[in-house]
């Protein structure tokens, strides 16, 4: 890098690129620029409040923030007060809703039964045992070792086309790992130790996490269209999509996005919960977000409700994507821009995009945290 005192530019808002800009600037006398072609902040986590309902909105879905990494909780908790909200989450399934994660009370109400939990586990053990020897090597072979064939076939086989669209014997175990199986009636979806919201939404918590004047925020800008105009000097935190900053060179790695119909309700209460998962093929939506669920602390003032029907499809070129399908020829081509970004002068690569990596916002914020006191503190010690 220069010698002259440095500049940094991060593209991307989200959290990962909004918690650089924040250590940075916190820490140095550094003048960070922002770049983001959205017209907000915060990525996928933006929200903002309807004024007719005074209820908080989360445009790309609801995001409920979870960790058990004591550094990420205090970190955000600089920002933010947080909600005591656990989130829980229900599925509709041939006209009857059941609990997930799959616990006590979704294997009672499924094979109406009433089992205690070893008869229960006795049961599932019985069904996983019909189908063999079972290693799992892919999705489906793993969800079906951990809860068998029926209740797979009924809560996760179609759920999950309807997710990515592609066969779950395609798709990598790990996806189904982060589903808890629970021999209780805890329906707590997440089991970190710490989860809520924050107090006052996200974009309080976004614009504090920013609010140094030595951080300066770029909206509706491509950092493609800007791109051959910058200082090579400058160090450039980069957050888009990797097979796009190579222009696709080796290939496109495959991801799939997501689309949103926003309805405001004359009604006063539409499902009764935040997240209603919807399992049967088809229903062509995943799921449906009720917001004024995940802040019950908060008063409506109107007697409306805003929901928000969600579809899952392949992202396409001009599209934002959102989550790595990460199949057997993607992790080939990502091997090659791997290999290419290690060439690459004065650029990181990180958050979901720029890894190619599912990235829940805690991990965001922990890779981050990372990557500055590793890669980027050590560079700018001479500037403290």
């Amino acid at each position: 890098m220069s010698s002259s005192t440095p500049k940094v530019l991060i593209v991307g808002a989200g959290f990962f690129g909004l918690t650089i800009a924040e250590r940075i600037a916190s820490n140095f006398d550094i003048e960070v620029t922002i770049v983001e072609k959205r017209n907000h902040i915060g990525g996928n986590a933006y929200s903002y409040i309807n004024s007719d309902t005074n209820i908080e909105v989360h445009k790309y879905g609801s995001h409920l923030f979870h960790t058990s990494n004591e550094l990420v909780w205090k970190y955000v908790n600089r920002f933010s007060n947080f909600t005591n909200y656990q989130h829980q989450v229900w599925t509709s399934y041939q006209g009857k809703v059941y609990s997930l994660p799959i616990n006590l009370h979704t294997m009672n109400t499924f094979f109406d039964k009433n089992f205690k939990p070893i008869e229960a586990k006795e049961f599932i053990q019985n069904q996983i045992f019909k189908e063999g020897n079972l290693t799992p090597t892919n999705f489906e072979e793993k969800a079906i070792s951990l809860i068998g064939r029926t209740l797979y076939d009924a809560f996760i086989k179609e759920y999950t086309h309807k997710q990515w669209n592609v066969d779950p014997k395609k798709l990598d175990q790990s996806i189904i790992s982060r589903l808890p199986v629970r021999y209780d009636y805890n329906n707590r979806y997440f089991s970190d130790k710490y989860e809520g919201l924050p107090l006052n939404g996200y974009a309080e918590l976004f614009s504090k996490m920013i609010e140094s004047n030595k951080i300066k925020i770029l909206l509706e800008t491509d950092f493609f269209d800007i791109r051959k105009d910058l200082n090579p000097d400058i160090l450039t935190i980069y957050t888009g999509p990797i097979d796009k900053y190579f222009d696709y060179s080796y290939g496109g790695l495959t991801w799939r996005t997501l689309d949103f119909q926003l309805e405001i309700l004359d009604i006063e209460d539409y499902q009764g919960t935040s997240v209603m998962n919807f399992a049967d093929l088809e229903i062509p939506y995943t799921r449906i977000h009720e917001f004024q669920h995940l802040h019950p602390e908060r008063k409506k003032s109107i007697k409306r409700t805003i929901i928000s029907k969600e579809f899952s499809r392949f992202s396409e070129v001009g599209d934002d994507p959102y989550y790595p399908i990460n199949q057997a020829k993607d992790r080939e081509i990502l091997k090659r821009y791997r290999y290419a970004l290690s060439k690459e002068r004065n650029v990181l690569f990180g958050g979901r995009l720029g890894t190619y990596q599912y990235l829940d916002m805690h991990m965001a914020i922990a890779s981050a945290l990372s990557m500055y006191e590793n890669q980027i503190r050590p560079l700018f010690k001479k500037f403290i």
